[in-house]
């Protein structure tokens, strides 16, 4: 894996989960990591984590879904840092509140998972851009999910916002490519975080019967583990994919790749 020494790295919803996992493994890397999230106990958590990895992690509270915010993000990691040079685009929302038909979504709650799940990643995009350009290129790495490209029922919002990152991590590859800026996205499945353990502590469900369930769903027979995001994620940032952009990687233990008729047989 290349070597991110003094590369300046920004992720959002960084604090846990596969962000957290994008966090250490950049810094582990030798590179300046801004962790934007909302959680301040993981932040701080994180920042400690790190104390001893070649590189450095720096926590700032920020709800990315409003662009001063996004702005403030940026700005703190030029002045840190002398610019950008990797954003991932992680942070995502899914509330256990949310799994509706669309017709009975409110639409406060479809605003806020598409702020989230999808604006944001114009915003922070838009902001970091400049300094990429300064510097002479860059990469941004988009979470999207296989909820891009297949679905299901009950998350309109969610699914739309994933299939909109997808959509948006073409055309910015484009717009950006004689910049030297390249502009790609992950299709996690289903990942082991705490997003999905909060997601099933209110349901009331049994989190290790459901982990196994859904394990089963994928070829490989498990759900994956954040690292294994982070490590395409790096892949994806370094020089050893430098001719590649405008493309989503699917890291999903198979289940693209198995079609609905397979259960069948």
């Amino acid at each position: 894996m290349s070597d991110f020494t003094n590369k300046v790295v920004i992720v959002t919803g960084g604090a846990k989960g596969i962000g957290r996992a994008i966090c250490l493994a950049f810094a582990g890397k030798g590179a300046q990591v801004l962790c934007a999230d909302i959680d301040e106990t993981a932040g701080a958590q994180i920042t400690d984590e790190a104390a001893d990895l070649a590189g450095s992690i720096q926590f700032q509270r920020a709800d990315v879904a409003h662009n001063a915010t996004c702005q403030s993000v940026v700005e703190t990691a030029v002045a840190a840092w002398g610019g950008v040079d990797v954003l991932c685009n992680n942070v995502g929302i899914q509330p256990a509140s949310s799994y509706l038909p669309a017709h009975e979504l409110p639409e406060e709650m479809w605003d806020r998972i598409v702020d989230v799940c999808l604006k944001s990643y114009f915003l922070m995009t838009q902001h970091c851009i400049p300094s990429m350009k300064q510097r002479g290129g860059g990469v941004i790495i988009n979470t999207a999910s296989v909820q891009g490209l297949q679905s299901m029922k009950g998350v309109s919002a969610y699914a739309a916002s994933k299939g909109g990152i997808l959509s948006l991590t073409r055309q910015l590859a484009l717009e950006y490519a004689e910049d030297n800026i390249r502009v790609l996205a992950v299709n996690p499945g289903t990942i082991d975080t705490p997003l999905v353990a909060e997601a099933v502590a209110l349901t009331g469900g049994d989190l290790a019967a459901l982990k196994t369930q859904w394990g089963n769903a994928h070829p490989l027979g498990r759900i994956g583990q954040p690292d294994e995001i982070a490590n395409v994620v790096l892949f994806l940032a370094s020089d050893q994919a430098s001719f590649m952009t405008g493309e989503s990687v699917c890291v999903d233990g198979g289940m693209m790749a198995k079609g609905a008729w397979a259960d069948t047989e």
